[in-house]
C-alpha cells in the first residue's frame, strides 16, 4: 500500500498543478466583488428613501457587478 502511494507522488512530482481559472479570471472576479460592494454602499446611502441613487443607480451597479462576475467565470483562461 505504501509503495503505490509513493509511486503516485513520484508520478505527480514532475507535473505542475493546473488550475481551472487563470490570473485574469481572478482579477475580474475581484473587480466584480468591488463593484457589487460599491452598489450596496450606494444603496445604503442617505436617509432619503426615494432618491434616484437608491432606486436606479445602485441596483444597476450591483447587476453590473454580477455581470462582471459571470464574465470572470465564463472567460476562457489564458493557459
Amino acid at each position: 500500500m505504501a509503495k503505490s502511494a509513493q509511486k503516485t507522488q513520484a508520478d505527480n512530482a514532475g507535473n505542475p498543478v493546473k488550475f481551472i481559472f487563470g490570473k485574469t479570471n481572478y482579477l475580474w472576479f475581484v473587480i466584480s466583488i468591488a463593484v457589487v460592494t460599491l452598489g450596496f454602499f450606494l444603496m445604503a446611502g442617505t436617509t432619503d428613501i426615494y432618491s434616484s441613487t437608491k432606486i436606479v443607480v445602485a441596483p444597476v451597479v450591483v447587476l453590473a457587478g454580477f455581470g462582471i462576475g459571470f464574465y470572470a467565470i465564463l472567460k476562457k483562461s489564458d493557459s
